[in-house]
């Protein structure tokens, strides 16, 4: 059914509702970072680091600005204010037959929202150990 999970992960953004993040993602699913250099495998690591994301960038001022999808693949532009810095990213969404993810790949611009992000990101997924 190929995108049909989009309008479930716009839930989880909305409600951060991590029980519908969990049934959302693939048992194969692979999470890429802009923060880390090697793909993260599995449903397990691809949760942490969904999770740990939600956590760091989705606040009042987090919204997607633009969105494209087609088959099996969408991309979701974003936006929000972190630590006063204007962050602005994308979301590479890739789905399997069953609406599930299977790869996401986060890219995020410019160099000193990274750095915030990389920051926060460490110390949440400290914490979700």
């Amino acid at each position: 059914m190929s995108n049909s999970g989009l309008p479930t992960w716009h839930e989880v953004v909305k409600t951060s509702n991590m029980d519908l993040l969990k049934d959302l993602i693939a048992d194969d699913a692979v999470f890429h970072s802009p923060l880390v250099h090697t793909p993260q495998e599995g449903k397990p690591l691809t949760l942490a680091y969904l999770t740990a994301a939600m956590h760091v960038l989705v606040n009042d001022s987090f919204h997607y600005v633009r969105e494209v999808s087609e088959g099996h693949h969408s991309v979701l532009e974003f936006a929000l204010e972190l630590d006063g810095i204007a962050v602005n990213g994308v979301d590479m969404i890739t789905w399997n037959d069953d609406g599930k993810i299977i790869d996401f790949k986060v890219m995020i611009r410019p160099y000193k929202a990274i750095e915030s992000v990389r920051t926060r990101m460490a110390a949440m997924l400290e914490k979700l150990k």
